[in-house]
Parts: C-alpha cells; sequence; structure tokens
C-alpha cells in the first residue's frame, strides 16, 4: 500500500427534515387542531482514530462523505426518523484542519478517541408546535436547518518516541532492522526509504519504545533537492532524536560539513524541531580499526564541540545497539532522567 500521509476531503453533514403541516381529520371530532411532527435530525459525521490503519491511502480514491439527511415529519405527530451519523476511520496521529482557511480543528493521539468534523441539520418544527390559546390553527411550520460542509485537510504525524536523521545510506533502516521487529529496506544506493517506516524495540517482557526512520537528507532539502523536508513532520512528536553519522568513508571535514548542513535544514524546517533532545550516533565502526576509530571519534566530537550523549555503533553487526536501546528506555521510563 501507497503510504499517504496528507490528503483533502469534502465532508457533508446531513440535512435536517422539515416541520409537517398537518391537521387531524377524523370522524366525529370535528375540531381534531394540529397534529403535525416534526423532522429528524441530520446525521453528523466524525473522524475516529483507529490503530490498525497507517496511511491515509484510503482517502486517495474517495474524496467526498455525505451523512443521511433526516425525515420529514408527518401527521399524527409523527416525528421523522434523524439521520445516521457516518464514522470515518483515520490512523493514530491525524491531525485536522480547515483546508480553507488552515484552522486547526483536532489532533487524533489515542485509539478510539473521535471527534465530530460536521454536525447534522437541526430538525424542523411541526404546526402542532405553534399551536396556542390564540392560535388555534396555526399553519407555520420550520424547515429543517443544512448540514455543515467543510473541506478538511488530513494530515498524518506518526507517533514515535525516537526519531532518525541523516544523511542517506548512514545505516538508518539497518539500525531499525537491527533493533525491532521492522523491516525497512536496506540497498546500497540513496534513498532506499521513501517513506517513514516505524519500529517497536522491545527492551525487556515490560518495556519498549517506539522508533521512527525517515527518508535522508541532503543539504539543501528544504529548497527541494532529494525527497525534501515533508517527512520531517513525522518526528514532531517524537521525544528525542538520533543523528546518525556514517564514519567509515568520508573525511572528517566532510561530516563536520554534513552534519551542520542536515542541522541547518531542520532548523529551516522548523526551529522547534532544532530543539529537540538529541544524541549523535556514530555508526558503521566495523568498517574502521580500532586506532581508525578513536582517532576519528575524538576529532568529530571535539570539531562539533559536542557535549551531549555519543554512541558508537555498528548496526550491521549490532555492535553497541543494545546499549544505545538500553539508555533510551532509561531515559524514557525513568523519572529521574531526561532526553539530554
Amino acid at each position: 500500500m501507497k503510504f499517504v500521509d496528507e490528503v483533502t476531503i469534502e465532508v457533508n453533514a446531513g440535512n435536517g427534515g422539515n416541520g409537517c403541516l398537518s391537521f387531524r381529520r377524523e370522524k366525529f371530532i370535528p375540531r381534531g387542531g394540529p397534529d403535525g411532527g416534526d423532522g429528524g435530525d441530520g446525521g453528523s459525521i466524525y473522524l475516529i482514530a483507529d490503530p490498525h490503519l497507517n496511511t491515509l491511502a484510503e482517502f486517495r480514491h474517495r474524496r467526498k462523505y455525505k451523512a443521511e439527511n433526516g425525515q420529514p415529519g408527518m401527521g399524527r405527530l409523527r416525528r421523522g426518523k434523524s439521520g445516521q451519523d457516518l464514522t470515518v476511520g483515520v490512523p493514530l496521529g491525524t491531525v485536522i484542519y480547515d483546508a480553507n482557511t488552515d484552522e486547526f480543528i483536532g489532533d487524533l493521539t489515542v485509539a478510539g478517541q473521535s471527534f465530530c468534523v460536521a454536525a447534522g441539520g437541526f430538525h424542523g418544527l411541526g404546526n402542532a408546535r405553534y399551536k396556542s390559546s390564540i392560535n388555534r390553527s396555526p399553519r407555520q411550520t420550520s424547515k429543517g436547518t443544512l448540514g455543515e460542509q467543510r473541506f478538511l485537510r488530513l494530515e498524518l504525524q506518526l507517533l514515535a518516541d525516537v526519531g532518525l536523521v541523516g544523511l542517506p545510506n548512514a545505516g538508518k533502516s539497518t539500525l531499525v532492522r537491527a533493533v525491532s521487529n521492522a523491516r525497512p529496506k536496506v540497498a546500497s544506493y540513496p534513498f532506499t526509504t521513501l517513506h517513514p517506516i516505524l519500529g517497536v524495540v522491545a527492551v525487556d517482557e515490560t518495556h519498549s519504545f517506539v522508533i521512527s526512520d525517515i527518508p535522508g537528507l541532503l543539504p539543501g532539502a528544504s529548497q527541494g533537492i532529494g525527497l525534501g523536508i515533508r517527512f520531517l513532520k513525522h518526528l514532531s512528536r517524537c521525544r528525542l532524536l538520533l543523528h546518525i553519522l556514517d564514519i567509515s568513508g568520508e573525511k572528517t571535514e566532510e561530516l563536520l560539513t554534513a552534519f551542520h548542513e542536515i542541522e541547518r535544514e531542520i532548523d529551516v524546517f522548523n526551529p522547534e524541531l532544532s530543539k529537540k533532545p538529541r544524541w549523535l550516533v556514530l555508526n558503521k565502526i566495523d568498517l574502521l580499526s580500532p586506532a581508525e576509530q578513536r582517532e576519528r571519534v575524538q576529532t568529530l566530537i571535539q570539531g562539533l564541540g559536542w557535549t551531549g550523549k555519543v554512541f558508537e555503533i555498528s548496526a550491521a553487526k549490532r555492535t553497541g545497539t543494545k546499549s544505545l536501546c538500553d539508555e533510551i528506555a532509561k531515559a524514557k521510563f525513568d523519572e529521574k532522567e531526561e532526553f539530554i
């Protein structure tokens, strides 16, 4: 299934049914009086968070949603049937905006959470509602109101504890495969990851966290180079970012330049995202000798002026990955720890 994380849909709630104009006409009851019933309410439209969905792809084929109209009232004070509400499932993490005004409407982050995006019309009143001591035979009724019609923009922001950023081929997908049951594509060419991948990392029998891999970034991504930065929004809910660097091949100066350029692209996309805690993960240490590894790591940390946590791993060999996951779990579940 194709990964779709942003769609525009039209929702039309049901109209309220009109009130009925009717008078009681029965044998031996010459002055039966008004008996027109009210109409039924129009159906509303709800979006509900469905944990079994992970993409908005279903909305590519159906863009319009219409709830049932309320039925008109009838004689003998019979009220019209109300229209049935329409419930539409969306993935967890779906943010709802008004497509015309960009107004924020709601954010569905908990399974089963629902939000009314279009209210059904109110029922019309029958003429029986208008009878009084001075108006014994009212011919007045009211029409049902129209249901809400809106154009909505649905934007999916994946729910994850940890997000991975870095250049293409830095080893992000390999790391996800090494620590979780997710199986993103891994190959020796750039951009094997074309859409975000989620993986659940089980640290022990009772603790786990969710890790998210997005397509690799390139310098100039904010101008559309590579896959651009459209997938960076999926990191907005992450509590921690891991900046993955491949230290096996490129020179230290090139790594320093790449690191600062990626950080700049993140800041251009969203300054708040750049303020998130992040750890530095140096990958592919298995391709260096111990002496080369020590020298390059020391030079890199000094060049970056890095004072945060640093992890040296080989995702392909799963060297150092367990200690990395243990530190993430400790920071997540220990109240005294923080992602710093």
